[in-house]
């Protein structure tokens, strides 16, 4: 017998983003560069790799994200014990959207992701670091 899915992907992130802040690429680009906010980027080494980076941005793989917010955790990383603004990004803002909710629900505060992630951002002409071409 197939799985019943009772909560969508859909269900989910309309969640999320009724319980987080969502920037849009203009709201956010204000805020790129401040001392006291930290990009976050969840993308993949692959896509960072393919598509380039946000100047600047603290990389952190989605499957980390937990652990690494957590100070009790083994895998914890410093940068989330700053008292600064953090601001999600992925690819398109699905991952960024769960990821902000679930950063908020630890305790993590203030926090907000991307509407349309990196590649909204890249499309404005946002700061983008162009992927370093590999040699043969």
């Amino acid at each position: 017998m197939p799985q019943t899915i009772t909560t969508g992907y859909r269900a989910l992130l309309d969640q999320a983003e009724r319980e987080i802040e969502t920037l849009n690429v203009d709201e956010a680009r204000k805020l790129h560069g401040r001392d006291d906010v930290v990009f976050v980027d969840l993308r993949d080494p692959r896509e960072r790799e393919r598509e380039g980076k946000v100047p600047g941005a603290f990389h952190c793989t989605r499957g980390m994200l937990e652990f690494w917010i957590d100070p009790a955790s083994p895998y914890h990383k410093p940068v989330f014990a700053e008292d600064k603004k953090f601001v999600f990004f992925c690819a398109g803002g699905w991952r960024s959207a769960l990821a902000a909710q679930t950063a908020h629900h630890m305790g993590l505060k203030p926090v907000a992701h991307i509407k349309g992630g990196f590649g909204e951002w890249k499309k404005s002409g946002a700061p983008v670091e162009e992927p370093v071409e590999k040699k043969a």
